[in-house]
């Protein structure tokens, strides 16, 4: 496939193919080298549940290439948010990385995920499970207001190897606490806990870990998994996403969907 990588071609060169929805971005913010998140504005008729993804590429080739992002924005927001990893020589994030305000963003508008409230059964403490840019579809749901009011206590779990990936996820806690509009609904149910597996940090390791040896309940002074009271949403890396299936299901707790809600949920679509 020829894909044209020219500031040209980025900005729109070819033409914006049918039924997919051309938005230009708002905002860019680079983290690291490998992380960067973005803005773009929103298709009125664009409609979804937060926590879902989408398909979205570039109009940098005839036939553009598409991944699945989440929508890390929630879905009240008149813009869409996305978090994203910057992946050497990848069909899309090697021109991904480098767009800039004005620049167009191809969004398909048809959205699906099973990281959403509906795909799991009430409960009163929900956990989202994180690493990396695992966090960007609990970006959407920590800023819903319907999060807060089906669950008593909302805890984000964010890990990553360095502590700057921290970066993103320490934002988003900050805003939620100074935002008037949902701190309103938050109002102190929300619960940010990272850690880091390679940098010095105030906590070190893996989750997994964390949550098998104990330390995570410990940490937070709460009670390990109920599968009467807690829910459980995974995105991450495929070992780790297998590991906390693994953990989940010793607890009792069985894997949901959109057609049969459970007590835990994963999302398995991945960014390329």
């Amino acid at each position: 496939m020829n894909i044209a990588t020219s500031p040209e071609a980025i900005s729109g060169e070819f033409p914006i193919p049918a039924g997919v929805n051309a938005e230009k971005v708002v905002s860019v913010t680079h983290y690291t080298d490998r992380l960067f998140s973005f803005r773009t504005t929103r298709t009125q008729s664009f409609r979804f549940r937060s926590g879902e993804f989408a398909m979205i590429g570039l109009p940098n080739a005839a036939k553009p290439v598409y991944r699945a992002y989440s929508m890390a924005s929630p879905s009240w927001d008149e813009e869409l948010e996305f978090f994203s990893i910057k992946v050497p020589n990848g069909p899309l994030t090697e021109h991904l990385q480098k767009i800039k305000p004005g620049d167009t963003v191809l969004i398909r508008p048809k959205t699906t995920g099973t990281l959403v409230l509906d795909a799991l059964k009430p409960g009163k403490r929900l956990w989202m499970l994180s690493t990396g840019t695992g966090i960007a579809p609990f970006a959407s749901l920590i800023r819903d207001p319907e999060t807060y009011e089906k669950y008593e206590k909302v805890i984000l779990t964010h890990t990553c190897r360095l502590n700057a990936e921290l970066e993103y996820g320490n934002q988003l806690a900050k805003q939620i606490a100074e935002d008037p509009l949902i701190s309103e609904f938050v109002d102190g149910r929300f619960v940010h806990y990272t850690t880091t597996t390679r940098d010095q940090s105030e906590r070190m390791g893996r989750i997994t870990d964390k949550i098998r040896d104990g330390s995570l309940f410990a940490d937070l002074g709460v009670e390990a998994f109920n599968p009467e009271d807690d829910r459980i949403m995974i995105c991450g890396s495929i070992e780790m996403t297998k590991e906390l299936k693994e953990i989940a299901e010793s607890y009792g707790m069985t894997e949901g969907a959109n057609n049969a809600p459970g007590e835990f949920v994963i999302e398995r679509a991945f960014v390329g």
